[in-house]
């Protein structure tokens, strides 16, 4: 390639306006819930509302013959016909070696239930009301059982067992780092820093909630599944492999647009299972659009951790150990994802960006009669950075120094990199000090002293607080394919078509696949199309752990590049040159130092079927590891106690950058998330009796716009990646992580 493409203000490094906004500002995108088949059923589902419970009759047979039922399912019908539970972790032990205990998770409970919202049965009728009023007859016989609904009631000897294998509702448990080392070090240390923190439990809150439209094909035994999902190749595995034990390729998952989905979208849900076993068995579609208090109720939250954690630091401010000792709520299940990011993610980041050799981290997965946890943005990083740097403001005020000089003593060093952390999980790129003066300078940290004075003039507590931070992405899953197709259209030109598993959810994957793709190919941006969700066209881990450019755009970069090199080869044969001399430029292959040149399009419309076609498939050396120095000043009325975010301000790296607006856009919307943690989300149980007291938004409060006076969120884009071609690193995921610590330290210092 010779020269910059005229078209490059359509690529990396420019703010290009979203391709996919005209279609949903317009009311023609494509959400699970807006697609309709003939003869479609609707289903409701009978949810329990005990927290423990047996079941001890199940009479469906005034339901059954309400106007409009087509059928109702139990759980005893789905064992009958052998649909196995949904899979659970396997790769943790208990502290007597034996594996992860938990109860079987069916997708309509089986004899017990074990928190308020889980599925009883499933109703099938003509309408939603036909399916909701015949839900309600249902004659449910319960036993209610002694329930515990509190992460350390879980814990206290003689507590009710959630399952009885798991001896004090300890599903899991695991010790990282070195505890001798560590007890050595807080025997010599000069200062301790102590604290009894908590990561509440939080529902993600998608704008579109979950919704599935299943349908059946007899002639060729196929079940096809509209969902809406960050992870459709997880989700059909899991189906197939999993639960009903049929070849992956007998189900099709198909996913549009999906409005939102912070982590809780991952993954195979019961109400997936039900809908796909009931569409093959009564052969018609079905249809399930969650209302907002299923929700709330039966999809995944996130966080739910409490931690006793201590720093030890000598004279001078030097962290000498870490040690935190957590229980992590797993809820009623010890589902795969809400195991590990607890257990172990989380704990990849606890040293973040300070250079902490000795660490001892010990964390229990408890079960309780609640609603499973598992992935919410951020899924355990968020953790473990509010519990490091919670502890590096209080060892701040504990040792007199100031919060920017103590972190600054602390850092990894430039000249440390790569950087082996004490979990074992390298850094292969980061400036932390650098990126932290220039977050103290945008701040105006030195002048603080001033806007607090005049703050107490009026009459009001202000406060500063900060986090500096990293985070891991990645989700250990390093390899994407892609599908690049060059057609040739009936006006002379074409179009570049690419298909990727990745899954767009709201964060402009479709703009930033093509910016990535204008690059190679050098044609407008309207000429390429970027297709997602359908395991038909392609398979793919998903969009999880921030993983979506890193590794889904490198796979494009690499799929574009490679379907060039195709090109020049084939251009070759039709120019009657060899393959080395044939340069490519905007769209026009070229024998070098000649005017004879073909059109990529013409290429195209040369080959049989007027297209070319190329599969490729690529890897990323390794994770990212973003980071950043977010600073937060807070006012709090003293009358009230109303606490208002007045700035805020980030420097953020991460890497290379190719729509600014769109990584933007990412920063804010997560530190709004971030601050809806630290300020007003919380998602709560009754102590005692084990119901949901805040299943509504009338209960449980979101952030909002006005929350935030002043928001500036810059980036540095001068230490790239090494991990990946484009130097990009996650982003999507960075701005909660620096949030919620940051506004709390603000709330705090206030205090």
């Amino acid at each position: 390639m010779s020269g910059e493409s005229q078209y490059a203000r359509f690529g990396s490094g420019k703010s290009v306006r979203r391709v996919e906004d005209q279609s949903l500002l317009t009311g023609a995108g494509v959400f699970a819930d807006d697609v309709s088949l003939p003869g479609q059923a609707h289903v409701c589902f009978l949810r329990s509302p005990y927290p423990h419970a047996r079941l001890v009759a199940l009479d469906i047979a005034a339901a059954s013959a309400m106007p409009g039922v087509v059928a109702i399912v139990t759980g005893a019908d789905l064992v009958r016909a052998g649909v196995k539970p949904l899979p659970l972790s396997a790769d943790f032990r208990r502290s007597d070696g034996s594996p992860t205990a938990s109860p079987p998770r069916h997708a309509l409970a089986v004899e017990t239930v074990r928190f308020v919202g889980e599925a009883v049965a499933a109703v099938i009728a003509q309408s939603i009301g036909e399916a909701r009023d015949a839900a309600e007859a249902i004659q449910v016989d319960y036993e209610t059982l002694p329930m515990v609904a509190d992460l350390d009631d879980a814990v206290a000897a003689g507590a009710p067992l959630v399952w009885p294998t798991a001896t004090g509702n300890i599903a899991a448990e695991i010790r990282h780092g070195d505890a001798g080392a560590a007890a050595a070090a807080f025997g010599k240390a000069t200062h301790v820093v102590s604290l009894d923190l908590v990561n509440q439990r939080i529902a993600p809150s998608p704008l579109e909630p979950r919704a599935i439209l299943a349908s059946y094909d007899n002639t060729t035994g196929r079940i096809t599944l509209r969902v809406s999902c960050q992870t459709p190749t997880g989700l059909r595995d899991a189906l197939c492999t999993e639960v009903l034990g049929i070849p992956n390729d007998k189900v099709r998952v198909v996913v549009g647009d999906v409005g939102g989905g912070f982590g809780m979208k991952t993954g195979l849900y019961p109400e997936d299972v039900v809908l796909a076993f009931c569409t093959r068995k009564l052969e018609r579609p079905l249809k399930w659009c969650a209302d907002r208090m299923e929700e709330f109720l039966a999809a995944n939250h996130g966080r739910d951790i409490s931690s006793k954690a201590e720093l030890a630091l000598d004279a001078s401010g030097r962290i000498l150990a870490l040690r935190v000792d957590s229980l992590a709520n797993m809820g009623a299940f010890a589902t795969p994802a809400g195991v590990v990011i607890q257990l172990m993610i989380g704990p990849w980041v606890s040293t973040s960006i300070y250079d902490i050799g000795t660490i001892d981290i010990r964390i229990k997965a408890v079960l309780t009669n609640t609603a499973p946890t598992s992935a919410y943005r951020g899924a355990g990083r968020p953790e473990a950075i509010y519990i490091i740097e919670r502890l590096m403001d209080a060892a701040a005020r504990q040792t007199g120094i100031d919060p920017v000089e103590l972190r600054r003593r602390n850092m990894i060093r430039p000249e440390q990199m790569p950087y082996t952390n004490a979990m074992r999980k390298t850094y292969d790129s980061g400036q932390f000090e650098s990126v932290m003066n220039q977050a103290t300078a945008l701040a105006d940290w030195s002048g603080f002293g001033a806007r607090q004075a005049e703050a107490q003039k009026r009459g009001r507590w202000r406060g500063r607080g900060m986090a500096t931070f990293l985070e891991w992405t990645g989700a250990d899953v390093f390899e994407e394919k892609v599908t690049v197709t060059v057609a040739a259209d009936d006006e002379g030109g074409g179009e570049i078509e690419i298909f990727s598993a990745l899954q767009g959810m709201g964060q402009g994957l479709l703009t930033t696949f093509a910016q990535v793709a204008v690059d190679v190919f050098g044609v407008p941006i309207d000429r390429i199309r970027i297709v997602l969700g359908d395991t038909d066209r392609g398979q793919g881990f998903g969009s999880a752990g921030s993983r979506s450019l890193f590794v889904g755009g490198s796979a494009v970069r690499v799929g574009a590049e490679r379907t060039v090199d195709k090109g020049k080869a084939m251009a070759a044969g039709e120019l009657e040159a060899a393959a080395g001399d044939i340069e490519y430029h905007e769209g026009m292959f070229t024998i070098a130092g000649t005017d004879r040149s073909i059109g990529l399009f013409e290429l195209a419309r040369r080959q049989p079927q007027q297209r070319f076609v190329l599969d490729t498939t690529s890897s990323v050396a390794g994770p990212t590891w973003p980071n950043g120095c977010h600073i937060c000043e807070v006012e709090i009325d003293p009358e009230t106690g109303a606490v208002e975010v007045v700035a805020y301000w980030s420097v953020n790296d991460v890497g290379r950058v190719v729509n600014p607006m769109i990584v933007i856009g990412q920063l804010e919307g997560g530190a709004a998330q971030g601050m809806g943690q630290a300020l007003c989300e919380r998602f709560v149980y009754d102590r005692d009796s084990g119901q949901a007291l805040s299943a509504t938004f009338l209960d449980y409060a979101l952030p909002h716009a006005a929350m935030i006076e002043h928001f500036e969120m810059t980036m540095d884009e001068s230490t790239p990646c090494l991990n990946n071609a484009m130097g990009v690193k996650g982003v999507g995921e960075l701005g909660t992580i620096g949030a919620t610590p940051a506004v709390v330290n603000a709330v705090i210092d206030a205090l």
